[in-house]
Protein backbone atom coordinates (compact mmCIF):
# COMPACT_ATOMS: atom_id res chain seq x y z
CA UNK A 1 0.00 0.00 0.00
CA UNK A 2 1.25 3.69 -0.90
CA UNK A 3 1.93 6.07 1.80
CA UNK A 4 -0.38 8.53 0.67
CA UNK A 5 -4.14 6.81 -0.73
CA UNK A 6 -6.22 9.47 -1.91
CA UNK A 7 -10.01 8.45 -3.24
CA UNK A 8 -12.96 7.31 -2.20
CA UNK A 9 -12.58 4.44 -3.86
CA UNK A 10 -8.96 3.36 -2.30
CA UNK A 11 -10.94 4.15 0.95
CA UNK A 12 -13.94 2.14 0.15
CA UNK A 13 -11.53 -0.66 -0.49
CA UNK A 14 -9.63 -0.32 2.65
CA UNK A 15 -13.06 -0.44 4.60
CA UNK A 16 -14.24 -3.62 2.52
CA UNK A 17 -10.90 -5.70 3.95
CA UNK A 18 -11.38 -4.24 7.48
CA UNK A 19 -12.40 -7.72 8.91
CA UNK A 20 -8.90 -8.39 7.81
CA UNK A 21 -7.26 -5.80 8.81
CA UNK A 22 -5.72 -5.13 5.26
CA UNK A 23 -3.34 -7.45 3.76
CA UNK A 24 -1.41 -9.73 5.87
CA UNK A 25 2.46 -10.68 5.67
CA UNK A 26 1.80 -13.83 4.39
CA UNK A 27 5.82 -14.05 3.61
CA UNK A 28 6.31 -14.03 7.49
CA UNK A 29 4.31 -17.23 8.23
CA UNK A 30 7.17 -19.24 8.23
CA UNK A 31 8.91 -17.83 10.53
CA UNK A 32 6.01 -16.60 13.31
CA UNK A 33 4.35 -18.96 15.56
CA UNK A 34 1.01 -19.17 17.21
CA UNK A 35 -2.53 -18.27 16.26
CA UNK A 36 -2.81 -14.87 16.18
CA UNK A 37 0.90 -13.91 15.39
CA UNK A 38 2.25 -11.99 12.77
CA UNK A 39 -1.43 -10.60 11.91
CA UNK A 40 1.10 -7.32 10.40
CA UNK A 41 -0.65 -5.48 7.88
CA UNK A 42 1.36 -2.10 6.18
CA UNK A 43 -0.32 1.49 6.59
CA UNK A 44 2.26 3.09 4.69
CA UNK A 45 5.98 2.17 3.89
CA UNK A 46 8.18 0.95 6.72
CA UNK A 47 4.83 1.40 9.05
CA UNK A 48 2.86 -1.81 10.17
CA UNK A 49 -0.11 -2.23 12.27
CA UNK A 50 -1.27 -5.36 14.89
CA UNK A 51 -4.16 -5.15 15.25
CA UNK A 52 -6.15 -5.01 18.97
CA UNK A 53 -8.31 -7.56 19.09
CA UNK A 54 -11.63 -7.29 21.69
CA UNK A 55 -12.65 -11.03 22.13
CA UNK A 56 -15.89 -11.85 24.76
CA UNK A 57 -15.08 -11.86 28.01
CA UNK A 58 -11.42 -10.64 28.05
CA UNK A 59 -9.68 -7.57 28.55
CA UNK A 60 -8.92 -6.01 25.38
CA UNK A 61 -5.44 -5.23 23.48
CA UNK A 62 -5.04 -1.33 21.77
CA UNK A 63 -3.38 -1.62 18.18
CA UNK A 64 0.08 -1.69 17.87
CA UNK A 65 2.35 0.24 15.03
CA UNK A 66 5.58 -0.72 14.24
CA UNK A 67 7.81 2.33 12.33
CA UNK A 68 10.95 0.74 10.58
CA UNK A 69 14.11 3.15 11.40
CA UNK A 70 17.87 3.45 10.20
CA UNK A 71 19.02 1.97 13.60
CA UNK A 72 15.66 -0.45 14.55
CA UNK A 73 12.20 -0.69 15.16
CA UNK A 74 10.00 1.56 17.12
CA UNK A 75 6.77 0.31 18.55
CA UNK A 76 4.01 3.06 19.38
CA UNK A 77 2.15 0.60 22.03
CA UNK A 78 2.32 -2.82 23.03
CA UNK A 79 -1.00 -3.86 23.70
CA UNK A 80 -2.03 -6.15 26.81
CA UNK A 81 -1.70 -9.47 26.40
CA UNK A 82 1.31 -11.96 26.19
CA UNK A 83 -0.15 -13.02 23.01
CA UNK A 84 0.11 -9.14 21.43
CA UNK A 85 3.45 -8.72 22.47
CA UNK A 86 4.71 -12.21 20.83
CA UNK A 87 2.80 -10.79 17.71
CA UNK A 88 4.99 -7.55 17.83
CA UNK A 89 8.15 -9.50 19.04
CA UNK A 90 7.45 -12.23 15.89
CA UNK A 91 7.69 -9.42 13.62
CA UNK A 92 10.83 -8.30 14.85
CA UNK A 93 12.48 -11.55 14.91
CA UNK A 94 11.12 -11.86 10.72
CA UNK A 95 12.13 -8.42 10.34
CA UNK A 96 15.42 -9.50 11.82
CA UNK A 97 15.59 -6.00 13.74
CA UNK A 98 15.84 -5.13 17.24
CA UNK A 99 13.28 -3.31 19.29
CA UNK A 100 15.11 0.24 20.09
CA UNK A 101 12.15 2.03 21.20
CA UNK A 102 8.63 1.88 22.47
CA UNK A 103 6.22 5.00 22.55
CA UNK A 104 3.60 4.83 24.82
CA UNK A 105 0.00 6.93 23.89
CA UNK A 106 -0.88 6.71 27.34
CA UNK A 107 -0.96 4.42 31.34
CA UNK A 108 -4.34 2.37 29.98
CA UNK A 109 -2.95 -1.16 30.23
CA UNK A 110 -4.12 -2.38 26.95
CA UNK A 111 -1.61 0.04 25.82
CA UNK A 112 1.24 -0.57 28.09
CA UNK A 113 0.46 -4.37 28.79
CA UNK A 114 3.23 -5.51 26.68
CA UNK A 115 6.22 -3.09 27.54
CA UNK A 116 7.50 -6.26 29.95
CA UNK A 117 7.77 -8.64 27.63
CA UNK A 118 9.55 -6.18 24.68
CA UNK A 119 11.98 -4.87 27.52
CA UNK A 120 12.86 -8.11 28.66
CA UNK A 121 13.78 -9.33 24.48
CA UNK A 122 15.54 -5.93 24.52
CA UNK A 123 16.53 -4.65 27.30
CA UNK A 124 18.40 -1.42 25.87
CA UNK A 125 15.11 -0.44 24.30
CA UNK A 126 14.25 3.50 25.32
CA UNK A 127 10.09 4.01 26.33
CA UNK A 128 9.22 7.20 25.77
CA UNK A 129 5.89 8.27 27.58
CA UNK A 130 4.68 10.87 29.67
CA UNK A 131 4.76 10.78 33.64
CA UNK A 132 1.06 9.98 33.94
CA UNK A 133 1.33 6.69 35.10
CA UNK A 134 2.97 7.78 38.18
CA UNK A 135 -0.40 9.36 39.64
CA UNK A 136 -2.47 6.27 37.92
CA UNK A 137 -0.52 3.92 39.74
CA UNK A 138 -1.37 5.50 43.50
CA UNK A 139 -4.67 6.39 41.94
CA UNK A 140 -6.65 4.31 39.79
CA UNK A 141 -4.42 1.72 39.27
CA UNK A 142 -3.84 1.22 42.46
CA UNK A 143 -8.07 1.31 43.02
CA UNK A 144 -8.60 -0.93 40.18
CA UNK A 145 -5.83 -3.73 41.81
CA UNK A 146 -7.69 -3.26 45.27
CA UNK A 147 -11.28 -4.21 43.43
CA UNK A 148 -9.36 -7.15 41.58
CA UNK A 149 -8.54 -8.27 45.18
CA UNK A 150 -11.97 -8.50 46.36
CA UNK A 151 -13.48 -9.98 43.00
CA UNK A 152 -10.73 -12.55 43.09
CA UNK A 153 -11.81 -13.60 46.73
CA UNK A 154 -15.03 -13.96 45.73
CA UNK A 155 -15.15 -15.22 42.63
CA UNK A 156 -15.67 -19.30 42.16
CA UNK A 157 -15.11 -19.11 38.37
CA UNK A 158 -11.58 -20.11 37.11
CA UNK A 159 -11.16 -18.63 34.09
CA UNK A 160 -12.35 -15.17 35.72
CA UNK A 161 -10.24 -15.56 38.93
CA UNK A 162 -7.08 -16.41 36.00
CA UNK A 163 -8.10 -13.53 34.31
CA UNK A 164 -7.92 -11.41 37.35
CA UNK A 165 -4.40 -12.95 38.65
CA UNK A 166 -2.75 -11.94 35.65
CA UNK A 167 -4.58 -8.32 35.80
CA UNK A 168 -2.65 -7.67 39.09
CA UNK A 169 0.33 -9.31 37.71
CA UNK A 170 0.19 -6.53 35.15
CA UNK A 171 -0.12 -4.30 37.47
CA UNK A 172 2.47 -5.53 40.11
CA UNK A 173 5.38 -5.11 37.09
CA UNK A 174 5.45 -1.26 38.11
CA UNK A 175 8.33 0.45 36.97
CA UNK A 176 8.67 -1.88 33.82
CA UNK A 177 5.74 -0.51 32.29
CA UNK A 178 6.65 2.96 32.60
CA UNK A 179 8.68 5.42 30.68
CA UNK A 180 12.82 5.63 30.49
CA UNK A 181 12.48 8.85 28.69
CA UNK A 182 9.47 11.22 29.92
CA UNK A 183 8.04 13.07 27.39
CA UNK A 184 7.33 16.48 29.05
CA UNK A 185 6.34 18.53 26.01
CA UNK A 186 5.72 18.51 22.40
CA UNK A 187 8.58 18.47 20.14
CA UNK A 188 10.53 17.25 17.21
CA UNK A 189 12.61 14.05 18.20
CA UNK A 190 14.84 11.86 16.58
CA UNK A 191 14.78 8.10 17.34
CA UNK A 192 16.85 5.45 15.88
CA UNK A 193 17.61 8.16 13.05
CA UNK A 194 13.57 8.40 12.01
CA UNK A 195 12.60 12.21 13.09
CA UNK A 196 9.32 12.38 14.28
CA UNK A 197 7.09 14.82 15.47
CA UNK A 198 5.74 13.94 19.31
CA UNK A 199 2.62 15.98 20.91
CA UNK A 200 1.54 15.96 24.33
CA UNK A 201 -1.87 16.74 25.31
CA UNK A 202 -2.66 17.68 29.02
CA UNK A 203 -6.27 16.29 30.57
CA UNK A 204 -7.62 14.60 27.75
CA UNK A 205 -7.67 11.20 27.41
CA UNK A 206 -5.59 10.88 30.79
CA UNK A 207 -3.36 13.02 32.45
CA UNK A 208 -0.89 12.79 29.55
CA UNK A 209 -1.68 11.47 25.81
CA UNK A 210 1.58 10.68 23.49
CA UNK A 211 0.16 11.33 19.65
CA UNK A 212 3.09 11.09 16.99
CA UNK A 213 2.96 12.69 13.17
CA UNK A 214 5.15 11.02 10.87
CA UNK A 215 6.19 13.07 8.47
CA UNK A 216 7.65 10.89 5.92
CA UNK A 217 4.80 9.24 5.63
CA UNK A 218 1.99 11.30 6.84
CA UNK A 219 0.82 8.99 9.14
CA UNK A 220 -0.39 9.92 12.52
CA UNK A 221 -0.55 7.81 15.36
CA UNK A 222 -3.62 8.85 17.32
CA UNK A 223 -3.67 6.49 20.45
CA UNK A 224 -6.99 6.37 22.35
CA UNK A 225 -8.09 10.34 21.33
CA UNK A 226 -9.42 8.47 18.44
CA UNK A 227 -11.08 5.09 19.30
CA UNK A 228 -13.83 2.99 17.37
CA UNK A 229 -17.15 2.03 18.13
CA UNK A 230 -17.07 5.04 20.71
CA UNK A 231 -14.94 6.93 22.51
CA UNK A 232 -13.83 5.42 26.54
CA UNK A 233 -14.24 8.19 28.93
CA UNK A 234 -13.63 6.39 31.80
CA UNK A 235 -10.81 8.18 32.53
CA UNK A 236 -11.10 11.54 30.13
CA UNK A 237 -11.76 15.09 30.57
CA UNK A 238 -14.65 15.22 27.33
CA UNK A 239 -14.12 18.85 26.76
CA UNK A 240 -10.37 18.79 26.80
CA UNK A 241 -10.63 15.99 24.38
CA UNK A 242 -12.68 17.90 22.09
CA UNK A 243 -9.79 20.70 22.17
CA UNK A 244 -7.09 17.69 21.34
CA UNK A 245 -9.15 16.51 18.52
CA UNK A 246 -9.30 20.30 16.77
CA UNK A 247 -5.16 20.31 17.50
CA UNK A 248 -5.08 16.70 15.76
CA UNK A 249 -7.00 18.13 12.51
CA UNK A 250 -4.44 20.59 12.04
CA UNK A 251 -2.05 18.18 11.15
CA UNK A 252 -1.06 17.43 7.41
CA UNK A 253 -1.74 13.30 7.56
CA UNK A 254 -2.93 11.09 5.35
CA UNK A 255 -4.11 8.70 7.43
CA UNK A 256 -4.14 8.07 11.51
CA UNK A 257 -4.45 4.64 12.70
CA UNK A 258 -6.46 5.30 16.25
CA UNK A 259 -6.20 3.34 19.07
CA UNK A 260 -9.05 0.59 18.69
CA UNK A 261 -10.36 0.52 15.24
CA UNK A 262 -9.53 0.92 11.59
CA UNK A 263 -7.33 3.67 10.05
CA UNK A 264 -9.26 6.06 8.70
CA UNK A 265 -8.40 8.79 6.14
CA UNK A 266 -8.72 12.27 6.90
CA UNK A 267 -12.15 12.93 5.55
CA UNK A 268 -12.71 9.83 8.10
CA UNK A 269 -11.40 11.94 10.91
CA UNK A 270 -13.28 14.72 9.95
CA UNK A 271 -16.46 12.79 10.49
CA UNK A 272 -15.12 11.70 13.90
CA UNK A 273 -14.38 14.65 15.27
CA UNK A 274 -18.08 16.08 14.15
CA UNK A 275 -19.66 13.02 16.25
CA UNK A 276 -17.82 14.04 19.23
CA UNK A 277 -18.54 17.35 19.06
CA UNK A 278 -22.22 16.37 18.10
CA UNK A 279 -22.39 14.23 20.98
CA UNK A 280 -20.93 16.30 23.73
CA UNK A 281 -23.07 18.85 22.85
CA UNK A 282 -26.51 16.54 23.21
CA UNK A 283 -25.39 14.72 26.41
CA UNK A 284 -25.14 18.87 27.87
CA UNK A 285 -28.85 19.29 26.20
CA UNK A 286 -32.02 18.22 27.03
CA UNK A 287 -32.68 15.31 25.00
CA UNK A 288 -33.52 11.78 25.89
CA UNK A 289 -30.33 9.65 26.49
CA UNK A 290 -31.58 7.39 23.42
CA UNK A 291 -31.34 10.44 20.79
CA UNK A 292 -27.49 11.00 21.87
CA UNK A 293 -27.01 7.19 21.15
CA UNK A 294 -29.01 7.45 17.75
CA UNK A 295 -27.03 11.12 16.83
CA UNK A 296 -23.24 8.79 17.99
CA UNK A 297 -24.70 6.11 15.38
CA UNK A 298 -25.97 8.50 12.43
CA UNK A 299 -22.58 10.40 12.74
CA UNK A 300 -20.21 7.69 13.11
CA UNK A 301 -22.22 4.98 10.65
CA UNK A 302 -19.14 5.23 8.29
CA UNK A 303 -16.63 4.58 10.41
CA UNK A 304 -18.64 1.81 12.72
CA UNK A 305 -18.92 -2.11 11.32
CA UNK A 306 -22.49 -3.40 11.36
CA UNK A 307 -21.70 -5.80 13.88
CA UNK A 308 -20.47 -3.20 16.65
CA UNK A 309 -23.64 -1.32 16.45
CA UNK A 310 -25.38 -3.19 19.46
CA UNK A 311 -21.74 -2.65 21.44
CA UNK A 312 -21.38 0.91 20.69
CA UNK A 313 -25.16 1.37 21.40
CA UNK A 314 -24.45 0.34 25.04
CA UNK A 315 -21.07 2.16 25.45
CA UNK A 316 -22.51 5.39 24.85
CA UNK A 317 -25.70 4.67 26.87
CA UNK A 318 -23.46 4.12 29.58
CA UNK A 319 -21.13 7.33 29.20
CA UNK A 320 -24.08 9.42 28.98
CA UNK A 321 -25.43 8.15 32.23
CA UNK A 322 -22.35 7.74 33.89
CA UNK A 323 -19.67 10.42 32.44
CA UNK A 324 -20.99 12.83 30.53
CA UNK A 325 -24.21 13.79 32.27
CA UNK A 326 -23.19 13.12 35.76
CA UNK A 327 -19.45 13.15 36.21
CA UNK A 328 -17.73 12.48 39.66
CA UNK A 329 -15.67 14.31 41.61
CA UNK A 330 -12.66 13.16 40.24
CA UNK A 331 -13.62 13.85 36.56
CA UNK A 332 -14.43 17.36 37.59
CA UNK A 333 -11.73 18.08 39.12
CA UNK A 334 -9.06 16.63 36.63
CA UNK A 335 -11.10 18.92 34.02
CA UNK A 336 -9.56 21.86 36.06
CA UNK A 337 -6.38 20.94 36.45
CA UNK A 338 -3.58 22.89 35.44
Amino acid sequence: MRAKIRGSRRIAAFRKVRPLMLIRIFALAAICHGALACAASQVAPGIHLIEGEATPNRQPDGNSIVITAPRGLIVFDTGRHKEHAQEILDFAHAQDRPIVAIINSHWHLDHIGGNPLLRAAFPEARVYASSAIDAARRGFLADYRAQLVSRLAATKDPDAGGTMRAEIALIDEGAALGPTDVVSKSSRVTIAGRELRLHLESHAVTAGDVWVFDPETHVLLAGDLVTLPAPFFESACPARWRSALARLEKEPFDWLVPGHGAPMHKREFTVYRKAFGNLLDCAAGNDKKFVCIDRWIDDASALIPSKDVSYARTLIGYYVDNYLRHPTERVRSFCTAP
